[in-house]
């Protein structure tokens, strides 16, 4: 009976820890919003020289999030190598939240709605660190999900329309 017990758990764990048809989805709009970025950047190579440093630094470090995300969602889980880039896709979402902060070239010294998912950003990280140092695989999953759609594609939606830099530099 514990045989059974084991294998079952075992292959519990296998399904809970390979990926479903949403995080191959959210790979793959995670590589469309890179490549849109990329676009962006690239047409607006004539003013690359009047854009800040903490601009640049926020690009690089959503950019890093981008590529890591499906790397981290389509490859095997819980390895040591998993939680290396998951650490490092942890600091780029950290940096890229807080730099946000910073990025007010329309209304100085004003927040916008996208900063609340900014301030989620800066609350749910740790708790995503903590519950994967917990084999919280539940939490972890749900948490790293939420932080996708809302901090890497909802907030990085709404950086191409209402004037902003992107959207200025990709549709401009």
């Amino acid at each position: 009976m514990a045989r059974a017990s084991e294998a079952l758990s075992a292959r519990t764990r296998a399904e809970s820890i390979a990926p479903d048809r949403l995080e191959k989805l959210l790979g793959w709009l995670a590589l469309a919003m890179l490549g849109f970025i990329v676009a962006a950047v690239l047409r607006g190579m004539d003013e690359w020289r009047t854009i800040p440093a903490t601009v640049w630094l926020h690009l690089a470090t959503i950019a890093l999030a981008l590529v890591l995300t499906p790397v981290l969602l389509w490859r095997v889980r819980g390895t040591r190598r998993h939680r290396q880039l998951g650490y490092l896709w942890s600091a780029a979402m950290m940096v890229t939240a807080i730099t946000s902060y910073f990025l007010r070239f329309t209304h100085p010294g004003q927040l916008g709605p996208i900063h609340i998912l900014t301030l989620l950003t800066v609350v749910l990280v740790p708790v995503l660190v903590v519950s994967a140092r917990r084999h919280d695989v539940y939490r972890h999953r749900r948490t790293v999900r939420g932080l996708i759609i809302g901090a890497l594609l909802i907030a990085g939606f709404f950086t191409f329309p209402f004037d902003r830099l992107l959207g200025h530099w990709l549709f401009g």
